[in-house]
């Protein structure tokens, strides 16, 4: 397997053995849920104290002082909230569940992403996780997903815990007049020191995720990782927004003076927050956008950057960010003087910072910006054979789009090894939260770039030179050169040349880059060596693309094994 994802998209023996294999599965959650149901039954509300004080809307300042109340952190020297989630540093996919009932049943994706799990076992863990909820203190907000008048979702969530409170508060958007369209309202229930029970329960493990369309519900028990609350909702919004022919997006979106909007799609550890975060640029969002006419409009109100190596010279704006009513999740700190210790990956290279837009400076207030004159996909290249940046035609971009290249840097699941790189295929730059066919996204994609007339690049923030251990990493002062360029127009009329393994179109010259930089085999000490190497990755694109059914003008566009 040349890539962590697969996808049951595609028609024949393969896709039906997946779909026979979900539904087994499916009858066998039912048989756990039966199980479940007894057990309820004995539960003695009794043994449950009256409810607790429930805390509604209170503001970041106050969220603080009830975490360190509780002792859920501490303070860092700049005011910044110090949590840890305990063992889970990263999302724990293998614990994330989709309600298989009839209302979404056909639209779904189903696979090893989009795991169906039956209504009885998410109705009775609901159940018993709110009886846990209610014993005790907790914390509800009322947000919105969407910064659309037309799009958006009011979110009321309840949490056990402060400091999850507080990041719902960053990073969802707190509107001044909640839900005044009235749409249907959707609910989270986080636990995060609940305990599932495989056995009893029907999950997993000890915790588990549950999105639930047809109640609008969302449950997370036993997740203390605070990224799950802000992926869940996303993989909501990503299923709802097609029907509306509106593009959900995993991408970074920022502005120029004269409006002119910039996406920048990746997974975590390509850049896409660093770039975005840009001092000459208004930012927008770093994570969750949607694109409908005439307008991209962000899903959150916060940001959720990495800190790994973070630094005030080549991250100026995420540094800056870190102070009172921010949160520093999984961060190693210097206790004597409550400094963090960025380079410190002890606890996870997976470390992040959670902090509301208006802590950035330059940012546009609206939180949304016009349709976009610039995609930028990011990738980070293990291989050190892609060039550092090629540029698409509209058939290029869905073959790219689709195929979603990366390299895994460090751990964002749990499971994982933090000091892993691997090479990895995921769908639309954002698989795990993708709930359709990602030919449906790239559909929706493809016809806003027809419509719109934006431009796509392909840029490369990974090695050159020769493979991981061999080559070198792209400088962060290159990689945003290259941004520049692209940003200003330059490389629109420019000369460029066709690298006939890769079928990538690459410029020859760009102001402040080294021009040998821009042609890969020229940096390898052995062209030999790079063109080997070169099939070798023009092999997995292939093998890759080999699970979509696209059209003839789009396979030919990618990767060809020449």
């Amino acid at each position: 397997m040349c890539g962590k994802y697969r996808f049951s998209t595609y028609p024949g023996e393969k896709g039906d053995a997946v779909r026979s294999q979900i539904m087994k599965n499916s009858s066998q959650d039912k048989e756990k849920s039966n199980i479940s149901f007894q057990r309820i039954e004995d539960i003695s509300l009794k043994r449950i104290k009256g409810p607790k004080k429930a805390f509604h809307n209170l503001s970041s300042e106050n969220l603080v002082k009830e975490a360190l109340r509780r002792r859920e952190g501490f303070l860092s020297k700049s005011g910044a909230l110090v949590a840890y989630s305990g063992k889970r540093c990263g999302r724990s996919p293998k614990d994330r569940f989709i309600v298989l009932e009839s209302s979404t049943q056909k639209q779904i994706d189903w696979n090893e992403i989009n795991r169906p799990i039956s209504p009885h076992i998410f109705e009775n863990l609901w159940e018993k996780v709110a009886l846990h909820v209610n014993s005790k203190e907790r914390f509800t907000s009322e947000m919105h997903i969407g910064e659309s008048e037309d799009h958006y979702l009011p979110l009321k969530i309840t949490t056990e815990t402060a400091w999850h409170s507080l990041f719902s508060r960053n990073m969802f958007i707190n509107p001044k007049t909640y839900n005044p369209l009235k749409y249907a309202e959707w609910e989270i229930m986080h636990a995060s020191n609940y305990v599932c029970d495989p056995k009893i329960d029907g999950t997993n493990s000890e915790a588990v995720v549950i999105i639930n369309f047809a109640s609008k519900k969302v449950l997370l028990a036993g997740m203390s990782y605070a990224g799950e609350i802000k992926k869940a909702m996303f993989s909501v919004q990503n299923f709802l927004l097609p029907e509306k022919e509106v593009m959900p997006m995993h991408c970074a979106a920022n502005m120029a003076e004269d409006g002119s909007t910039a996406l920048f799609f990746g997974l975590s550890g390509t850049g896409k927050t660093t770039l975005s975060a840009d001092p000459n640029r208004f930012l927008i969002g770093d994570d969750e956008h949607a694109w409908t006419t005439g307008k991209v409009f962000n899903m959150e109100g916060g940001c959720y950057a990495k800190t790994i190596n973070l630094s005030e010279e080549n991250e100026p704006l995420i540094w800056k960010a870190i102070k009172p009513g921010a949160i520093l999740e999984n961060v190693k700190m210097d206790m004597s003087h409550g400094q963090p210790i960025f380079s410190d990956t002890s606890i996870t290279e997976n470390g992040r910072c959670s902090y509301p837009l208006t802590h950035i400076e330059k940012r546009e207030e609206k939180n949304y910006g016009q349709e976009p004159r610039h995609i930028i996909f990011l990738t980070c290249d293990t291989s050190g054979v892609l060039p550092p940046v090629s540029i698409l035609d509209e058939h290029a971009a869905a073959y790219h789009f689709i195929s979603g290249y990366t390299a895994k840097v460090g751990s964002t699941e749990t499971g994982g090894d933090d000091n892993s790189v691997s090479q990895v295929f995921s769908a639309c730059f954002g698989a795990p939260f993708m709930p359709r066919s990602p030919n449906e996204y790239a559909a929706l994609l493809i016809d806003r770039i027809k419509k719109f007339g934006s431009q796509v690049y392909l840029v490369n923030t990974g090695w050159t030179g020769g493979p991981l251990g061999v080559g070198k990493r792209f400088p962060i002062p290159v990689t945003r050169a290259i941004i520049t360029a692209i940003l200003n127009n330059k490389l629109e009329n420019t000369q460029t040349k066709n690298l006939n393994i890769l079928n990538l179109n690459i410029p020859l010259s760009i102001d402040g880059v080294d021009s040998n930089l821009l042609e890969p085999e020229k940096c390898w000490t052995s062209p030999i060596k790079y063109k080997q190497a070169a099939r070798a990755l023009a092999s997995l694109f292939i093998e890759n693309m080999s699970n979509f059914v696209v059209t003839e003008e789009i396979a030919k566009s990618g990767p060809q094994c020449r």
